[in-house]
């Protein structure tokens, strides 16, 4: 009886596993996905000690240049998801994100949360008119874009990428809810205690209220640089992926 009862049960568990997409499967549009088609990007695979700090909502007369006074000394690249609105207010802010030889990216015009089902339409014009501000101030287009709020589905991946902007979020154990105001050493502690090769941080350079973000990058900078580590632009730390590198080497070998 029980042999009877084993073997129900396991065809049972065929039946309902062929009807279920398996985890990672390609017909499930999830993380794994994403990540597997090139996609999206929440955080890079790399052999190297490298790390991108990432700022959102963006720039800030006041947040934005305290930050960058930060960076400079520890000689940190980053990337700045940037509001199309507020490059528009200061430009001056943005225009020494890219002197100081940091990337600018697209964070949308109005920081939209998009609603799903996301209309196509609002992607691109929200898009177009970001790029339009970042073309005034560095006289070339972005191609990376930050969903406000990590809010997507795969109409936007797919204008996205069609317009040549490639979605990145963050890597999970790398959200420092700076906007929060969690403290200083909740943020810097975060990041130092998770950091990992390949880490995309998520931060901000415009919050409300007094920011903490400063402050904690000064803890965070010198430690993390003593254990090795270097920060790099969200652009560079994909081309120091295992899989780029992969590629370069084929390419060389013919």
């Amino acid at each position: 009886m029980k042999s009877v009862w084993r073997t129900a049960a396991v065809a049972a568990a065929l039946v309902f596993a062929a009807a279920s997409p398996a985890l990672g499967s390609p017909n499930v549009k999830d993380r794994n996905y994403y990540e597997q088609r090139g996609e999206m990007i929440w955080e890079v695979p790399t052999t190297q000690k490298v790390i991108a700090l990432t700022f959102d909502d963006g720039p800030d007369p006041s947040e934005t240049d305290q930050i960058l006074d930060v960076l400079q000394q520890y000689n940190a690249k980053c990337t700045f998801f940037a509001i199309g609105k507020r490059i528009a207010a200061y430009p001056d802010v943005a225009r020494r994100v890219i002197t100081e030889g940091h990337e600018l990216a697209n964070h949308t015009y109005n920081h939209v949360y998009f609603k799903k089902p996301i209309s196509e339409q609002q992607i691109q014009e929200e898009l177009e008119l970001t790029e339009k501000e970042i073309v005034k101030v560095s006289g070339r287009h972005s191609s990376l874009f930050r969903p406000p709020g990590g809010m997507y589905d795969e109409t936007l991946v797919d204008v996205s990428n069609s317009m040549g902007l490639k979605p990145v979020l963050w890597s999970w154990h790398q959200d420092t809810r700076d906007w929060n105001r969690p403290g200083v050493y909740s943020i810097s502690s975060r990041v130092i205690r998770n950091a990992r090769n390949g880490d995309i941080v998520l931060f901000h350079d415009h919050v409300h209220g007094q920011s903490q973000t400063r402050e904690a990058l000064k803890i965070i900078l010198p430690e993390l640089q003593k254990q090795g580590f270097r920060f790099v632009t969200v652009s560079e730390l994909i081309r120091l992926s295992d899989t780029h590198q992969a590629k370069n080497r084929r390419n060389l070998a013919f």
